[in-house]
């Protein structure tokens, strides 16, 4: 898997609140289109120091490929992150962050699209709702982007860990019910098995 980081503003303009929104981003677009160009270059430069070991290591620790073999991470001048839901290519991050530590958030919201293609196309028979996958998959990009010694290599520099102060509260009591099976799993698949079967009590609400 290779991700690269590109502009694509009539793809991040889908994600604006309302008319104002939208309009307050064409303006960042218009004014800013150098540093956004930075960004870009620098993020690339950034990831593509873990892009290989990090996109065998993703496959090894859940069991399954990725869904595409090139990803696209839209550097956006509004949105902080977004991940992806469906099955296209593309997540979104955001452009003033050091090129290093976001490694970390942008790992996580490639996961986040990587566990819903694992759902959607080896478990619907289960039947989970976006909702139900979501609140699973933001744990897994918790747990493998933390809690084992490969993720650390990545960005040494993070010391939050399995962290539960974050903007999904609503989450939080299932993260930690799925802290141990994470560890102590034989397989990823045990995993998700173990998920589903606690998310099912859960309503989580992003």
């Amino acid at each position: 898997m290779k991700l690269h980081f590109i502009i694509d503003k009539k793809y991040d303009l889908r994600f604006a609140r309302n008319a104002k929104s939208k309009q307050e981003m064409e303006k960042q677009y218009r004014l800013n289109k150098a540093v956004l160009l930075y960004s870009v270059r620098e993020y690339q430069k950034a990831w593509d120091e873990i892009n290989d070991s990090f996109s065998q290591y993703i496959e090894h620790a859940t069991g399954y490929k990725w869904a595409h073999n090139k990803y696209y991470c839209v550097v956006s001048p509004t949105h902080h992150g977004i991940s992806n839901w469906d099955s296209n290519d593309r997540i979104i991050r955001w452009w003033k962050e050091n090129p290093y530590a976001m490694r970390r958030i942008t790992a996580h919201e490639i996961i986040i699209h990587h566990y819903f293609y694992i759902l959607k196309t080896f478990f619907s028979h289960e039947k989970l709702s976006d909702k139900q996958i979501w609140a699973l998959a933001e744990i897994a990009a918790f747990a493998l982007t933390s809690l084992t010694p490969q993720a650390k290599k990545f960005w040494p520099w993070d010391s939050d860990g399995y962290y539960t102060d974050h903007n999904y509260q609503s989450i939080v009591p299932l993260q930690k019910k799925l802290k141990r099976p994470f560890l102590k799993r034989s397989s990823f698949d045990e995993y998700i098995k173990q998920g589903i079967k606690f998310v099912k009590k859960y309503r989580p609400d992003p």
